[in-house]
């Protein structure tokens, strides 16, 4: 880490010298969803949904780097990055903070290995690591009920990564109930099938319905006591258009997992095991480490 940015004044930065800089390292992790509902269409054409989101240990890295000779900007590495870099999560959060703040010129990057359009939360989670990050490297001392705001106005599922720990989330998956639930005696294999499942398609796949079922009754069971009863909305449906995903979910199971789902709205699969296993899928892109 470099040098503390000097001098903040009323929650501006005092011009220093150029030589005089920050460097500052974040790892935005994935999410799995532990169940999802689809509940009802609202009459703002989005859904209401009941789901658990629970922080899985699939990482991106960001770096980001402020000094006094640089305009911002924003560069990736790893894997393909859709879109030009203003329409990237990271760029509108520091869009969004540098409205109400005086930012020092600074740059960031982003190298991604959390597959996009996975039904992991990774573009998510790297907004809002970006708004916590400036919050840190600019001490502007944001509390975390604003740093929610923000990341709302980000995404729907950026608020759970500003908390980053199990909740019960409702309504688009913004309105978030701490769930003090752990599976830290398990490991995890996630699996991305090389699919691209449209999210709004997904959800025209679905009738939404009431459900008589409370995931967080559940997950109070074992998990090996989830299969049949933690379900996920988007699977039926969605493997009926790509059955490769209800072929990698009996994979999972077959390899001895206690239970095994899709993650999201696809096309990712999750794992949940006692003792991870080898994965021997040519191609596959996977991460498997503990829960």
């Amino acid at each position: 880490m470099g040098q503390r940015y000097p001098k903040i004044k009323n929650g501006s930065f005092v011009p220093a010298q150029a030589a005089i800089f920050l460097i500052m390292l974040s790892f935005p992790n994935a999410k799995i969803n532990l169940g999802l509902q689809v509940l009802r269409k609202r009459k703002d054409g989005f859904h209401d949904l009941a789901t658990i989101f629970y922080p899985a240990g699939w990482k991106d890295a960001l770096e980001v780097i402020a000094h006094s000779n640089t305009p911002f900007r924003l560069t990736t590495s790893g894997l393909s990055v859709n879109g030009d870099p203003e329409s990237n999560l990271c760029y509108k959060a520091w869009k969004l903070i540098s409205a109400d703040y005086d930012l020092p010129s600074m740059e960031a990057h982003l190298h991604k290995t959390i597959p996009m359009g996975a039904g992991l939360g990774g573009g998510s989670a790297d907004g809002a690591f970006m708004l916590r990050l400036l919050n840190e490297v600019c001490q502007l001392r944001i509390p975390e009920e604003k740093l929610l705001i923000y990341a709302a106005e980000l995404g729907s599922d950026c608020p759970f990564f500003i908390r980053n720990r199990p909740v019960y989330a409702t309504g688009r998956g913004e309105i978030m109930e701490d769930f003090p639930f752990v599976l830290d005696q398990y490991s995890m294999v996630i699996l991305m099938p090389e699919i691209g499942v449209p999210t709004a398609e997904a959800f025209s796949w679905i009738t939404p319905a009431e459900s008589s079922s409370d995931l967080r009754e559940t997950l109070k069971l074992p998990p090996e006591q989830w299969k049949g009863k933690l379900i996920n909305d988007f699977e039926e449906p969605v493997s009926k258009k790509y059955p490769l995903i209800r072929q990698l979910i009996d994979y999972l199971y077959e390899k001895g997992a206690l239970y095994a789902a899709m993650s999201g709205s696809g096309a990712s699969v999750y794992g949940i095991y006692r003792e991870l296993p080898e994965i021997d899928i040519p191609g596959m892109n996977y991460w498997k480490g503990p829960c």
